[in-house]
């Protein structure tokens, strides 16, 4: 009984605890509330990434206590998508079905206090931003095994949306059906690119069973939740939405499986310190000259942290490339360096500046 009386008491003081913090959340809300009149009536921004990301990062920092840390960002994310929401609703336009990995880029991302918007293609993403349909995109831009994800470099290259941000996801893949049971399984639908990530441990467990492919990891549980018989490769977040049980849990064959996901806007946000930017650049058949675009960044000590290239459209056999480089545009070497760029290139194109993502964060 002593213990009883003791679990009791612990139990009221989380219920305390709870209370106060019901509270200070209503408080926070109100606040949020008076500062969306402000920026109505300024004209301002309501998505202010800088300030998001200040607010996190300062948690992060006078967080020494008990609580996780991983937690404590996911929790103020939510709290500060939700009093956001108060302010104005946010509206995202995301590729895939509900529930793809494009989906939980957003959601983890903005926070689940947005009105997400699923599209057919990359095209229709950019589409609804550039339409003022939704005020923001979500779209792939590269996985880390699978390589670069062309369609996105190829339609941004041609469109006046600035990269105002960047989601840096792992990916895990989960076996679900209806019944969770491996002896129903008859047949096994996903992506292309699941199935492909997922190849060894399919041969191990699964060699004889047929793999069909579906448009999304997300249309395949789609599937599996209508039929009994049938398993998919899917994420966490797509068995919850579509109400399958998990088989087996992170089947992929990498572990350090991940996914870069760009956000798409109207314009870039301010310098946060910590920024990363991408450019575009088209460059003349001559000898060195792609050394020396490299040099005009080495001698400036700024590290490019990719280089891809891609096909001209219209003209055979040149090409584009796209760069990622540390800094944000208004700094004095990054601006420098783009001002010397465009001496030397065909064409330059500024796709934006945005707050870096590091690998930790794609943990929380």
């Amino acid at each position: 009984m002593e213990k009883e009386e003791k679990l009791k008491i612990l139990r009221q003081k989380i219920e305390m605890v709870d209370g106060k913090i019901l509270r200070l959340l209503d408080d926070r809300a109100k606040i949020a509330m008076d500062v969306g009149k402000l920026k109505t009536e300024g004209k301002m921004d309501f998505y202010d990434p800088q300030r998001e990301g200040e607010i996190l990062a300062g948690l992060t920092q006078k967080n020494t206590v008990a609580f996780p840390q991983k937690a404590l960002q996911s929790v103020f994310r939510e709290i500060i998508s939700a009093c956001r929401s108060l302010e104005v609703e946010l509206t995202v336009a995301y590729l895939g079905p509900a529930a793809s990995y494009t989906h939980l880029a957003s959601v983890k991302h903005f926070g689940n206090s947005i009105h997400a918007l699923s599209q057919e293609t990359i095209e229709k993403v950019f589409e609804a931003v550039e339409s003022k349909k939704v005020g923001y995109g979500v779209v792939p831009v590269e996985n880390s095994t699978e390589g670069a994800v062309d369609r996105t470099l190829d339609v941004i290259a041609e469109s006046k949306l600035a990269i105002c941000g960047e989601v840096l996801l792992r990916i895990s893949h989960h076996l679900l059906s209806q019944t969770g049971t491996r002896k129903d399984i008859q047949e096994i639908y996903s992506h292309p690119q699941a199935f492909g990530q997922c190849r060894g441990w399919l041969m191990k467990n699964f060699p004889n069973t047929p793999l069909i492919e579906a448009t999304s990891t997300a249309k395949a549980a789609e599937i599996a939740a209508r039929e009994g018989k049938t398993a998919a490769i899917a994420s966490s977040f797509a068995a919850e939405r579509y109400g399958l049980n998990v088989i087996e849990s992170r089947i992929e064959d990498d572990y350090y499986n991940y996914t870069r996901f760009l956000i798409l806007g109207e314009h870039s946000p301010r310098r946060t310190g910590n920024d990363k930017t991408s450019i575009l650049f088209s460059i003349p058949h001559a000898p060195g000259t792609l050394y020396q675009v490299l040099k005009i960044f080495s001698e400036r000590r700024i590290n490019l942290t990719k280089i891809e290239s891609r096909p001209m459209r219209g003209k055979p056999w040149e090409y584009v490339f796209f760069v990622d480089i540390e800094g944000h545009m208004t700094d004095r070497p990054v601006d420098e360096a783009v001002s010397e760029l465009k001496k030397t290139v065909l064409l330059t194109k500024l796709l934006g500046s945005y707050p870096k993502v590091s690998f930790e964060a794609a943990e929380s």
